[in-house]
């Protein structure tokens, strides 16, 4: 989705049963554009810097947050827990993991292909398999 216009995003939300209201539409510009791993506080500095309406804000926090539940929520980004305080959203739906860097706090995809997964335990009844997400966590080195 990568250099898509703005109306060509109000579309793809609409497609996906999602009302393009203005600060979704700013957001999912935001994501398509970059196409790169952010979390919530990253967006919402983006979304805000130097778009600001009549000297208030684009998108509150809580705006930016409710709408990035619901994109996760409709599989147009993922949520990535690459830590238990940062949380990213990744435009890349497609099967694939990811490299956590501890350190630097840099979050990069690593291909689907590249990664074996085996033995996975049986699951519970009444349930079935929604997908394997695997986060490989690194630290620099002195």
């Amino acid at each position: 989705m990568k250099n898509c216009s703005r109306e060509e995003i109000q579309v793809f939300l609409n497609r996906n049963g999602i009302i393009p209201t203005a600060q979704r539409v700013d957001i999912a510009h935001l994501l398509a554009d970059r196409c790169t791993h952010l979390c919530a506080d990253d967006i919402y500095k983006f979304v805000n810097e130097d778009n600001t309406r009549d000297g208030r804000r684009r998108a509150s926090k809580a705006t930016v947050y409710n709408t990035l539940g619901l994109f996760a929520k409709e599989g147009i980004v993922r949520e990535v827990i690459a830590d238990p305080s940062r949380v990213f959203y990744d435009p890349n739906t497609s099967p694939h993991h990811h490299l956590y860097n501890v350190t630097t706090g840099e979050l990069t995809d690593i291909d689907a292909a590249n990664l074996e997964i085996s033995g996975i335990p049986p699951l519970p009844e009444g349930t079935k398999l929604d997908g394997v997400d695997v986060v490989v966590r690194t630290r620099q080195i002195s």
